[in-house]
């Protein structure tokens, strides 16, 4: 199987998004499993109703998966192997307090050195163990640090090597006996038989403590590993959760299209011979081990260049706008002028409300009365002929208040195109202003 693995702890980033979409595509290429594993192990930051969303989130980018799990459901199981890594001393208690370990992180600070473990209760003799147990002396499971070093080969980063001083005697169980992210992943991954593991670089150092933990265990498959580069934002910094368009709920709120979104993120640190394309395109195409090895910058304008792309291949504009068929004309050519499907939506709601710009106030309202008071004319030409007479305006004074009249804006498309969309209910909408 392959998996994509999120916390239910905020809305989805984007990032978080390209890694689903990386291994679903992979997992189609060979023909193996996606697990959605949530990994809902730190309770106090976990949100109600965030899984489920994610769940949405993916149906509606079509990334099908075969199967959901909940980490928390495992716990039973972290904790034998817990169990068992101290049975075969690997693992040890230590019962250092928070206390004693914040002191050391701050020694560590002022001697400009990077905070390890100090290895005090490594030692501990089953005798000293039972008596510290006995006086309820609160502990946690900490590894015992490799002998060697962590060697790896990342599919996009190349060779990786980590020594044992940068793996460190981390923790596996916690005083409340839940397991750590790197003790849960490392389990969870032997136990759903995990092929393959695309995540992002953020998460590359905590590779070689998984592989350490499965490696202690005596579990001798092999994972790969493909570590994403990290995704910048215009200014060449890391994207933070914090910007908008780092939100995939944002994205799709500001009239971006899921088919879209998709494209972009695969583009991003990619180069292909086409550059519009759907999510089950790529998979023909897509190559894991391709991908640029340097941070890829997020760009907007290009997200909106792609979402123009696919909004021309959108049928029934009227459905997804929630309007009424005879709309579809007008939505069509407001579809041509727009970047995203709020926009669509802005101009068209628009046309319905009551004129707010004074400049023309005086001319629209004399185009107003001699449009509502005649039969509308077939063709174009004859219709504006028909207003430059009777009412003596033309150029600017003509065309900008009676393109307000009909849309509710100075600028947009054609008159001649807008009258022919809207001649059916031009009427009822001048009315409005």
């Amino acid at each position: 199987m392959l998996r994509f693995a999120p916390s239910p702890t905020g809305d989805m980033h984007v990032g978080n998004l390209r890694v689903a979409i990386f291994n679903y595509i992979v997992a189609r290429q060979k023909g193996e499993k996606l697990l959605i594993r949530i990994e809902d192990t730190d309770k106090e930051r976990n949100i109600e109703g965030k899984d489920k969303e994610i769940l949405d989130i993916l149906n509606l980018f079509g990334i099908k998966y075969d199967q959901v799990v909940y980490q928390s459901s495992n716990f039973h199981i972290h904790q034998q192997m817990a169990k068992r890594l101290l049975e075969n001393k690997k693992a040890f208690v230590c019962f250092c307090d928070e206390e004693e370990l914040n002191f050391q992180r701050e020694k560590a600070k002022l001697e400009k050195r990077p905070y390890r473990y100090s290895g005090k209760c490594e030692n501990l003799t089953k005798a000293q163990v039972e008596e510290l147990m006995k006086k309820k002396k609160p502990f946690v499971i900490r590894i015992k640090k490799p002998e060697n070093e962590i060697e790896f080969k990342d599919l996009i980063k190349g060779d990786m090597k980590f020594t044992p001083f940068e793996v460190d005697s981390f923790v596996i169980l916690r005083g409340d006996y839940t397991p750590t992210y790197n003790f849960a992943c490392a389990i969870d991954d032997m136990l759903y038989d995990i092929s393959l593991v695309i995540r992002g670089e953020d998460h590359l150092s905590n590779t070689p403590k998984q592989i350490h933990i499965r490696n202690s265990l005596g579990y001798d498959k092999e994972i790969k590993y493909a570590h994403l580069p990290i995704i910048l934002n215009e200014e060449g910094k890391k994207l933070s959760k914090r910007e908008n368009h780092a939100s995939v709920k944002w994205l799709l709120e500001e009239g971006y299209l899921p088919e879209a979104i998709a494209n972009y993120l695969i583009l991003l640190g990619n180069s292909f011979e086409r550059e519009v394309f759907t999510l089950e395109e790529a998979i023909e195409f897509f190559d894991l081990t391709k991908i640029s090895r340097s941070p890829a910058k997020f760009d907007i304008e290009k997200l909106k260049f792609l979402n123009k792309e696919h909004m021309k291949r959108l049928k029934e504009l009227h459905k997804i706008i929630g309007a009424h068929p005879s709309y579809e004309k007008l939505l069509e050519i407001f579809k041509d002028e727009s970047d995203t499907l709020k926009e669509i939506k802005e101009k068209f709601d628009k046309i319905f409300k009551p004129a707010e710009d004074d400049e023309f106030k005086e001319q629209r309202e004399i185009l107003k009365e001699e449009i509502l008071k005649g039969e509308l004319e077939e063709n174009y030409d004859e219709f504006k002929k028909r207003l430059m007479k009777n009412t003596g305006l033309k150029g600017k004074n003509l065309f900008m208040p009676l393109r307000e009249l009909l849309i509710n804006q100075k600028h947009g498309a054609e008159i001649k195109d807008l009258y022919s969309a809207m001649k059916p209910y031009l009427k009822e909408v001048i009315k409005t202003r």
